[in-house]
């Protein structure tokens, strides 16, 4: 699994809805690992690919550049950070039994 990191600027206000509208695009099962954190001028999105040749070609794809352009998000700034070597999650609170 190949992470990376989705810097979109702007006022939470405007990019949280757009973001949302993003997620609706793609199936929970497409996504290998996602996660939007607030920063004080926009959001983070880290997103996991399977590889880094997945990542790439989604990047550089033009789905990706219309699904963002109609979700009403600016293009971001994109870094490749690496491989996965490992991941967990606490299950949340909400969920359990």
């Amino acid at each position: 699994m190949f992470l990376g990191v989705f810097q979109f600027e702007g006022e939470l206000a405007d990019l949280l809805p757009a973001h949302e509208r993003l997620m609706q695009t793609y199936p929970p099962d497409r996504l290998d690992l996602h996660i939007c954190v607030r920063r004080d001028r926009g959001i983070w999105v880290y997103d996991a690919c399977p590889s880094r040749s997945d990542f790439e070609g989604f990047t550089g794809s033009s789905e990706f550049r219309t699904a963002v352009a109609e979700a009403g998000l600016p293009m971001p700034r994109i870094q490749p950070i690496g491989e996965v070597h490992a991941a967990r999650m606490r299950e949340p609170a909400s969920t359990r039994a």
